[in-house]
């Protein structure tokens, strides 16, 4: 869907009151009667389980805080000896200013992949440090939840196909009856809503028992995707304890979704649930590959994330469960103050829902070991930085938010890594850039040996060959040893579900020479992104491309031509005055220089096909396709007729509505840290 999957929809919540000039004004907490604190709304008038206990969760942020932040020191003061070797120069300090940055950043993913690994390999659960179980299945029926799915623009086949297969999935649970189906439509193209019109009208007398399916489109898309769940929300979310939120390439799995459910309604304290989406169906060289490393090696890390950020987890805007009281009682976005880019209405939503529900007091978890979650992602690098460059504005927004009142520490850490996920490549380029720089001024200018009249000695240039040659390793390792961490879990675990231990190996090194491969090309468009956010260029928003599909030639050099000459100049100057130098850059010069090449044959579907008939960059969902994946395969090469159907939109809405207001939220900015005091667990 156009919204995306991470983070990034635009968002005001429609009818809530969102006016520029009071949205930021301090307000109550709450405003309504219906708001209650986590623990006593959540579990009035009935007996609850106790919550899932975090034990240790203070002392495991505190060890990992001190290893990144003492990594980072030592890398720091590495690179500082290296510099001041013969005199810090003002450019010197400039690089060693972004190298601190850059290496920080690398240091808590580091820490994150060793926390994911030491969970995983012995199989512990990483917010019980128990040994990890199955979720609970265990539902109370009469507590409803909504699944629901807002879609706009999208091609409406896929779209009822992989609504439906979920669907079938869930009804062999044997549990549907407790959930109901909602297609959410913010659709502007009069032909897609009227086949999203017959197609649902059609889904929905073909339902399997135990559901019902709901068909609602927005004539005014207000607020995007944020604006159209808050209008679910305010129109018929009073009558469901939870929704599952999918986005338009979402499929589920029928056990996961129950787990989902259950696990909410066991624990009080529960405001949101995130899995781990795994990307599948790619056809593509450039998705092939992505999909194979998010499924090797996405799962250990999001374990080790969520090992240290306990109950302070973020949500991606999808395939995760929300309690639906808390989303309307603390999740009303109001608009950033100014013009877009940096201002309007705030894009990446998830991030700052997920915020607003921790300030609240409401846990927000990430589970890891949630199977049969999955998406689609963009089949080239054209698409892919499309949406990237959606991301990237919306994360950059989240800067604006580092103060805002009452969050969580954590959540401002999420805002500051959502955002440097992007900046970081504008920053990698000025520091390779004056690296350059740096290097050929000192091959050019003459060593001065005697800097004073009546020197006796020279002085000798010093060069920290070993210290420069263990700092390069050292970042290396960084990068690589969590790859080969998530390889060595592979193999012990799951090798079977890779197609066998060597084709997993060996596709696993074809990812990492692919990887740095497009590194420089990805680079270059995310620093890009950065400068013309930063210039004022706001983005335009339209239906995701998620279909693999041959980037022409022309296409090819027209986005990488002037990054193919700037990486001829630069590798000749370079070479030319600083040869040493020049074989250091050569990985980067190569990849910029090949970028077209790269660009095209990468999109090539044939290319994709070869791979999976040998067996390469397979993922589990190939080897052992689950069930719900065969039966989006068997719908799509299969549609159902739908001409036929009734298209009248009333029959498929709820006979009643059941009316709430859902209140702005204040994001005014203080100079205090700290989060909201977790709520009382005395009524549980």
């Amino acid at each position: 869907m156009s919204y995306e999957t991470d983070p990034r929809a635009p968002g005001v919540s429609q009818g809530v009151g969102t006016s520029p000039d009071v949205a930021l004004q301090e307000r109550p907490e709450s405003t309504s009667s219906s708001i209650a604190a986590p623990a006593e709304a959540s579990t009035a008038g009935r007996s609850t389980p106790p919550a899932q206990r975090m034990p240790m969760l203070g002392l495991r942020r505190l060890v990992f805080f001190t290893l990144a932040i003492v990594t980072s020191l030592q890398g720091a003061y590495m690179m500082f000896d290296i510099l001041r070797a013969n005199g810090l120069t003002v450019l010197e300090g400039a690089i060693l200013g972004l190298f601190v940055c850059m290496f920080a950043w690398l240091t808590m993913s580091f820490w994150s992949a060793i926390a994911g690994f030491l969970v995983v390999i012995t199989r512990r659960d990483p917010l019980t440090l128990k040994r990890a179980a199955p979720l609970s299945e265990t539902l109370d029926p009469n507590r409803r939840i909504a699944l629901v799915m807002p879609v706009y623009n999208e091609d409406t086949a896929r779209v009822i196909a992989g609504l439906e297969a979920t669907c079938h999935s869930l009804a062999a649970t044997g549990k549907a009856d407790a959930f109901d189906v909602f297609l959410l439509s913010d659709t502007t193209d009069s032909e897609i809503a009227d086949a999203e019109r017959r197609a649902a009208a059609a889904l929905s007398e073909r339902m399997p028992g135990g559901l019902t399916l709901y068909y609602r489109r927005r004539e005014r898309n207000i607020g995007r995707k944020v604006g159209n769940l808050a209008e679910f929300c305010c129109r018929w979310g009073d009558a469901y304890e939870s929704m599952i939120v999918l986005d338009a390439d979402s499929v589920m799995g029928g056990e996961t979704l129950v787990r989902l459910a259950a696990t909410m309604q066991a624990n009080p304290r529960l405001g949101l649930l995130q899995t781990v989406p795994l990307p599948a169906r790619s056809n593509t060289l450039f998705g092939r590959f992505l999909q194979f490393a998010a499924t090797l090696y996405s799962p250990m890390l999001a374990a080790g994330q969520s090992v240290w950020q306990g109950d302070t987890a973020n949500y991606w805007g999808h395939n995760a469960i929300i309690r639906i009281e808390a989303f309307v009682n603390h999740c009303g976005l109001p608009p950033l103050p100014g013009k877009a880019p940096m201002g309007g209405e705030i894009l990446s939503h998830d991030f700052v829902e997920a915020a607003l529900l921790r300030r609240a007091g409401w846990e927000v978890r990430l589970h890891a070991g949630l199977e049969d979650s999955y998406e689609e992602l963009p089949g080239n690098m054209v698409d892919y930085a499309k949406r990237d460059r959606r991301w990237c504005q919306g994360n950059m927004q989240h800067l604006r938010l580092l103060l805002a009142r009452g969050l969580h520490p954590i959540n401002r850490l999420h805002f500051l890594l959502g955002a440097l996920a992007y900046m970081a490549s504008l920053l990698w380029l000025i520091m390779l850039g004056l690296s350059t720089v740096d290097a050929v001024v000192r091959a050019v200018a003459k060593v001065r040996f005697f800097n004073e009249g009546y020197q006796l000695f020279p002085e000798w240039p010093e060069s920290k060959v070993a210290m420069i040659a263990s700092l390069l390793v050292i970042t290396v390792l960084m990068l690589l040893l969590p790859k080969l961490l998530g390889v060595i879990v592979g193999l012990l675990q799951r090798r079977r579900d890779f197609g066998g231990g060597v084709r997993l190996a060996f596709s696993a090194l074809v990812e990492v020479l692919f990887s740095i491969l497009i590194a420089p090309l990805m680079m270059a468009f995310h620093a890009w992104f950065v400068v013309s956010v930063l210039a004022g260029r706001t983005v335009s928003w339209s239906s995701q491309v998620r279909g693999g599909r041959l980037i022409p030639w022309s296409v090819a050099w027209r986005r990488t031509g002037a990054m193919t000459l700037l990486g001829l100049l630069w590798g000749g100057v370079s070479y030319y005055f600083a040869p040493l130098f020049f074989w250091w850059l050569s990985p980067v010069l190569l990849g910029m220089v090949a970028s077209a090449p790269l660009l095209r044959y990468t999109s090539s579907i044939r290319a994709g096909e070869w791979m999976q008939r040998h067996g390469l960059v397979c993922i589990p969902a190939e080897v052992n396709p689950p069930w719900v994946l065969t039966r989006l395969e068997q719908l799509e090469a299969n549609p159902p007729n739908d001409e036929t159907a009734d298209v009248d939109a009333e029959s498929l809405l709820p006979e009643t509505e059941r009316r709430q207001t859902m209140p702005t939220q204040s994001l005014r900015a203080w100079w205090g840290l700290g989060g909201a005091k977790p709520p009382s667990t005395e009524s549980a």
